[in-house]
């Protein structure tokens, strides 16, 4: 799926990054531990963690995009972090718990 899609989905905005990347899938946690042992290369991280750290475990694990939740600020060097990584950040203002069921109907078969 592009990203476009999935922020349309979410009501997510780019603050950096393509909108014509691609993810695969998605996967949802706080905890940065979790995220390098289940996450797979292509999954959206979608978590509230606002700061460089997952940018780093996002790069690790191969996603190629970050949603950060409940309009949670996302600092400056979050930012430039996911540039210089190339990897997509996007804002949104719903929970991770609706964030991510609106991203997982996307990819369920009807």
């Amino acid at each position: 799926m592009e990203l476009s899609h999935a922020a349309t989905l979410t009501g997510a905005i780019l603050v950096v990054g393509s909108a014509e990347k691609k993810i695969s899938g998605g996967y949802t946690s706080d905890l940065l531990s979790d995220v390098m042992a289940h996450a797979k290369t292509g999954d959206a991280l979608v978590t509230i963690q606002a700061h460089k750290n997952t940018v780093a475990v996002a790069s690790l694990v191969g996603a190629p995009a970050i949603f950060i939740c409940n309009n949670r600020p996302i600092p400056e060097d979050m930012i430039e972090a996911a540039a210089a990584e190339d990897i997509a950040l996007l804002k949104t203002a719903l929970s991770q718990f609706e964030a991510s069921g609106r991203l997982w109907s996307a990819f369920s078969p009807s």
